[in-house]
């Protein structure tokens, strides 16, 4: 699963990276979760940066209901297999099939926060690309809902998981999100690709260009946020100084250089 991630970059690095400009103000954030507003890039409008809200609501439903990951296998590959090179039910899931036809989207990201499978965010992880490679994008689907009683409308989205790479086998954790090579990011974006064209993009990010760290259980309050969060207390996953990303952002001067919490 991928619940919560991590978006730091400065707005500029961001319209630079991936050739937008931003509608509306932008504000780092440590630790997004279901609920927070976050950027993405859209198939609708691929030239701008956006903020719709992590976990999706389908357009049919009646009241909000927070998809935050969608299974690229669907109800396929139960046993979450790393083999598995099977069908993509995702295609055929009610909240999801028209979505991954036609309303896809880049999300935006610096890292990921992930747990094991067994002890979840009672033994966190960030999760990061190798080589200072960030900011980068997950595959995502979005819908638009309207809520009838208020007529209030929401513009949300989905992360979309796959099979855990060899990185993520060793945390370990059965599922990992699908990160878009820097080369497919606008194909994602295409409406004119095919539905087998979109569904074989749907594979594991190369685990030999990540690399995790763990961190403090602070990360699972979601009022939690600063750049403290991501301070290693271990050793890397792989054979890498667990210091080299905090040191970068630390370098980089955000203005986060401690934890903060938000009011309870």
């Amino acid at each position: 699963m991928c619940g919560r991630y991590v978006v730091i970059s400065k707005i500029s690095e961001i319209e630079e990276r991936f050739g937008v400009h931003a509608l509306g103000p932008y504000n780092p954030n440590f630790n997004i979760g279901p609920g927070s507003f976050a950027p993405v890039i859209t198939d609708k409008d691929p030239d701008k940066l956006q903020y719709f809200m992590f976990g999706m609501t389908p357009f049919w439903a009646k009241k909000k209901l927070y998809f935050f990951n969608a299974r690229a296998e669907g109800d396929h590959n139960k046993e979450n297999d790393p083999k598995y090179h099977g069908a993509m039910g995702i295609i055929s899931k009610p909240a999801f099939r028209k979505s991954i036809r036609s309303k896809r989207c880049l999300v935006i990201a610096d890292s990921f926060i992930e747990g094991t499978t067994t002890k979840k965010l009672d033994e966190p992880y960030v999760v990061h690309l190798s080589k200072g490679q960030r900011p980068f994008a997950f595959a995502g689907i979005w819908d638009e809902w309207v809520d009838v009683e208020t007529g209030e409308v929401v513009n949300s989205f989905a992360i979309i998981t796959t099979t855990p790479n060899k990185l993520l086998q060793m945390l370990p954790h059965h599922r990992s999100p699908v990160i878009l090579p820097k080369g497919k990011e606008r194909e994602w974006l295409d409406p004119n690709l095919s539905l087998g064209e979109v569904t074989a993009m749907l594979q594991p990010y190369e685990g030999g260009d990540m690399n995790a760290y763990p961190i403090s259980t602070d990360i699972k309050n979601p009022r939690n946020n600063g750049i403290d969060l991501l301070k290693p207390i271990g050793p890397a996953v792989a054979s890498e100084t667990s210091l080299k990303l905090e040191q970068e952002l630390m370098l980089e001067g955000m203005g986060f250089s401690r934890a903060r919490s938000r009011p309870r």
